[in-house]
Formats: C-alpha cells, sequence, structure tokens
C-alpha cells in the first residue's frame, strides 16, 4: 500500500510507539499558542481577507470567498417575482433541513405552529451527518455547567458571547435527556451509566457519543421524528432570497426548485435560518470535510435582508483530515481517536504535541511541522503527518478501536489500511464556520425582526474557536430555541405587505461603491467542473 518512503517513516513510528506511548509532552503556555496562531493558523493570513464595501458589516474583513458572495448579485430582481399569490403560507418557515433546522422545526410543531421547511438537498443531507465524536454536556457528578462554561470560554479564545454560552452550556444536559427520549442511543456501561471521554481544550469526561457516528445517530433520530409528526418537508429547493414585509421584518423567501429552476414564494410569519456551515467555499484552498451544500448559504441571505454577521472572519480548520489516500483526502478523523490515546507524530516517530490542544493550535502545529520545521510526510498531494492509532490498542486493550470507531476503521479499511495495526496521515481540513449572524439568546437575529438563526450560521457562540462537540450541542439548544422563540412569535406576528425592495437597494449599494462582479449569489452548490455555477 505504501511507498518505500513511507514504510521507511512508518518504521520510524513504530520504533517510538512504547517511548511515545509513555511520553506526556507539556501543554502550551498563552504566549506559545498566541505566536504559533499568529505565525501559522490560516485565520491570521491577512492576504486572504478582503474588506467588505458594502451591507451591515461594511468595513470588516472575512475571507475573500465569502466577500465575493456576500457582494455579489442576487439570483433575481426584485420586480421579477410575483409576491401576491404565495405558493406557500405558514407560522413558521425553516431554511435547511440538518440538525438544526429538525430541532427547530420539532419544537415549532410541539408549540402548536403550522411549520414547514425547505431543503435544497434532503432533510438529514447535512454537516450534522458528517459529525463523528460526540456531544458535550456537564451531566457527571464531578461537572458542571460553569466548568464547561470555562473550558469553552477559553478555548474560543475568550471572545463568545457570554450569554450565547451560558445558554449552550446550561441547556446542555436537558438536550442530552430531549435525545435519549426521542430514541438516540448514546453508548452507555452496562449499568446504563452515560459513556463519556474528553475532547481536546477540556478538563472533564463530558463527551457523549454514539461510537464515532454520533452525528448520523443524531440526524436519523430527529428526521424519524419530523416526519413522524408529518412536518411537511420540501426537499431539492432552496431559499434563494429572504422576504421582508413593508415594516422591514422577515416574512418568508423566494425559492427555486433545484432541477427545474421554478421559482416559488413561501410566506411566513416567522423565518428560521438553519442552513449550516461553508466548508465547500474551500477557503484558502483547503479541502474539507462539508457535505456537499455547505456553502453559506444563510450568511448571504441575511447579510442582504440586513442582519448583522459576527466573527466571520474566523473559521475552524480541522487539525485531523485525511492526508491519504487521495480518495477520501479532506474527510474528517474525528478527535475521538485522539481522546482514545493516538497520538500525533512527525515523520521521525517524534511527538510534537500535546495530543489535546484546542482544535486551532493542533493545526498551526501540524501546519508548522509540514512547513518551517520540514517534517511532514509527503504524500504525492502535499504533506500531512501521522496519527499513530495503533496506540489505541495498546493502551484500550485489543477491539477497542473496532469497538469504539468502527466507522473510522471501515473507512480505511476499503483503502487497504488497517489502522488497528497502521497509523493514519493526516492535515488540517476546513471543518466549521465558526462565525456568522449574530442572534440574541432566543435565536432572533440583532437587527432584523422575526428572522430567528440556528446552529452553524450563528456566530458568536463558541468565540474564535470551537471545542469538539459543541457543535451538536448547539444544533440542538439553539434549534430547539429557535423552533419555540419561532412559534410564540408567530402567534403575535402581523404580517405587513410583502416585498423584494431589499434586494433593489443592496443592487443600489453594489453599484454605488463601485463593485464590478459577474458573480450571483447565494452559491447553493460547488462547482468542480470548471463551467458556469447553476
Amino acid at each position: 500500500m505504501y511507498s518505500e518512503k513511507f514504510q521507511k517513516s512508518i518504521k520510524a513510528v513504530e520504533e517510538a510507539r512504547e517511548r511515545n506511548i509513555a511520553y506526556e509532552p507539556a501543554r502550551m503556555t498563552a504566549k506559545q499558542k498566541e505566536d504559533l496562531l499568529a505565525a501559522y493558523h490560516p485565520d491570521y493570513k491577512q492576504d486572504e481577507f478582503e474588506e467588505l464595501k458594502i451591507g451591515p458589516n461594511k468595513g470588516e474583513k472575512v475571507p475573500r470567498e465569502l466577500a465575493a458572495m456576500l457582494q455579489a448579485h442576487s439570483r433575481i430582481s426584485a420586480e421579477s417575482v410575483d409576491l401576491s399569490k404565495p405558493d406557500y403560507d405558514v407560522d413558521v418557515l425553516i431554511i435547511g433541513g440538518g440538525g438544526a433546522g429538525a430541532s427547530a422545526a420539532i419544537e415549532a410543531n410541539e408549540a402548536g405552529a403550522d411549520v414547514m421547511i425547505v431543503t435544497k438537498l434532503r432533510i438529514g443531507d447535512a454537516n450534522t451527518m458528517m459529525a463523528e465524536g460526540g456531544i458535550q454536556a456537564a451531566d457527571k457528578p464531578n461537572d458542571s455547567p460553569a466548568i464547561h462554561f470555562v473550558d469553552a470560554f477559553g478555548g474560543g479564545h475568550f471572545a463568545a458571547k457570554r450569554e450565547l454560552l451560558s445558554k449552550l452550556v446550561c441547556d446542555a444536559p436537558e438536550a442530552i435527556r430531549w435525545l435519549e427520549s426521542l430514541g438516540v442511543e448514546f453508548d452507555k456501561t452496562p449499568d446504563g451509566t452515560m459513556v463519556t471521554t474528553h475532547g481536546g481544550g477540556t478538563s472533564r469526561k463530558r463527551m457523549h457519543a454514539a461510537k464515532d457516528y454520533s452525528g448520523a445517530e443524531i440526524m436519523r433520530t430527529l428526521r424519524d421524528e419530523v416526519l413522524n409528526r408529518r412536518i411537511p418537508v420540501v426537499d431539492f429547493t432552496a431559499a434563494i432570497e429572504l422576504i421582508l414585509d413593508e415594516n422591514g421584518n422577515a416574512a418568508g423567501a423566494v425559492l427555486m426548485n433545484m432541477e427545474t429552476k421554478d421559482l416559488l414564494v413561501a410566506k411566513a410569519k416567522t423565518v428560521v435560518i438553519a442552513t449550516g456551515g461553508a466548508g465547500r467555499m474551500h477557503y484558502q484552498g483547503f479541502p474539507t470535510s462539508n457535505h456537499y451544500g455547505a456553502t453559506a448559504d444563510g450568511l448571504v441571505l441575511g447579510y442582504r435582508a440586513g442582519a448583522k454577521l459576527l466573527y466571520a472572519d474566523t473559521l475552524q480548520y480541522h487539525p485531523t483530515g485525511a492526508a491519504y489516500p487521495e480518495q477520501i483526502f479532506g474527510a474528517l478523523v474525528t478527535e475521538k481517536v485522539r481522546s482514545l490515546g493516538a497520538k500525533l507524530v512527525n515523520r521521525n516517530g517524534e511527538v510534537f504535541m500535546h495530543p489535546l490542544e484546542t482544535r486551532d493550535v493542533a493545526a498551526a502545529s501540524i501546519i508548522r511541522e509540514c512547513g518551517d520545521r520540514g517534517n511532514g510526510v509527503d504524500t504525492g498531494n502535499g504533506e500531512g503527518v501521522w496519527l499513530d492509532t495503533p496506540m489505541i490498542e495498546k493502551i484500550g486493550g485489543e477491539g477497542t478501536i473496532e469497538r469504539r470507531i468502527p466507522a473510522m476503521m471501515r473507512m480505511f479499511e476499503k483503502y487497504g489500511i488497517d489502522i488497528r495495526k497502521e497509523p493514519i496521515l493526516v492535515y488540517p481540513t476546513l471543518h466549521y464556520q465558526n462565525g456568522g449572524l449574530d442572534i440574541t439568546p432566543d435565536g432572533m437575529t440583532t437587527n432584523v425582526r422575526n428572522l430567528f438563526v440556528a446552529g452553524e450560521a450563528v456566530g458568536g457562540i463558541h468565540g474564535r474557536n470551537r471545542l469538539m462537540g459543541n457543535s451538536l450541542l448547539d444544533i440542538i439548544v439553539f434549534g430547539r430555541s429557535a423552533g419555540r422563540s419561532a412559534a410564540a412569535e408567530s402567534r403575535s406576528a402581523a404580517v405587513g405587505k410583502l416585498t423584494l425592495d431589499h434586494v433593489a437597494t443592496f443592487e443600489k449599494e453594489i453599484s454605488d461603491a463601485g463593485i464590478s462582479t459577474d458573480m450571483v449569489s447565494p452559491k447553493l452548490l460547488p462547482n468542480y467542473t470548471g463551467k458556469a455555477n447553476i
């Protein structure tokens, strides 16, 4: 399977394995982390960012690829759509069919609202499905939401909105109970106790998991609940523009059938954006662990309607994306692999960082090891470092990998790699959108009434870096909250005359700012063909 050069490096890893298992590298000081991130983390490469010339965040910098979408033309003109005869008329319109959208729909339905989900792919085609490692909740006797808060606040560089992070950690134990009541099969000991593990940056074992397909198990359960409740789901239909009423409140969306390109109008008393992340934007040319539809649509829709962004300049590059073989380049290698005992080692078999540093620090450390230090392994398609997975069996005993991370074992097994016996090559992959639309604790955007946001499209929950397991948590906590709040708001919402005037206003801003572009947004799907986007 491996070249002679690979085999030589693997031999060095094998020879150092027993020594490395016993070796506990020191954690970095705050100053060391600060210097490392400034020198090597992609978020700090100033020439990869562009200052916005228009919109609510004018003057702020965002990734170049995102700036192009935020300042692009709408797919429609303000005059091209007849809003007088809506195709759908509901209390709560939810845009996005992942974990956040499904959670919002379930709670809105439970509150008695007439709710509908619209999603550009199928319900469940989302980053939720791709999540592997687990979901955090401080529900053990030696833990508390306060300790969870401290871990997450520090891990996010003390930048999280305190009121959002407080809600996240305080609602976490109930989120686990709710998921379990719906049927999520979390890992448990024979006496029924939840199995919990560490993640990077955690001071307590609070990671609840379903093997290493936690997101898929959660999404399976939420999707079943949505369908069992007979909540309408409009698949393969994208929201391409928000509709406001004459008072500037969110009042629906213009939809586009992804196959026929027919336009539809959905009127609603409240709208929930749950469109997920942006990995398929491939910022700075990075590969991604994200699903096919993760193209920052919600940020574009909200921004054009006047909603502010928060921390849109910060992304999470998961430190361990598959670097080899090429067929799974960028695929997620869950952090749970490291929490079970595997350590990152360079081509010489040397451990070069503490295995459970926060994700941004770990990613920057790998980039440095492959770059300036020259200790990476040439894969023929870039470089990587070894994640020494056989350590797990040495520490936990034979069968640990198959029992605890079976999906990971199967993913590599397809390509002739037995991770129980051989280390695997990894390199950072674009994983999570730390920034997003700015919301209040009830989920409503700070400056567009009746527009709610949940999940990865939210900014501020995690600050400038997210800890493992807090994303599956936030889609539940803030998805449920947005659903309840949107349903409650819909009971008293008086929808005025529907309008797309904001589209015309934004188009004038583009012209006045002298922006010359032939791009349209939202992007909807990535383009790997070289042909024009849909």
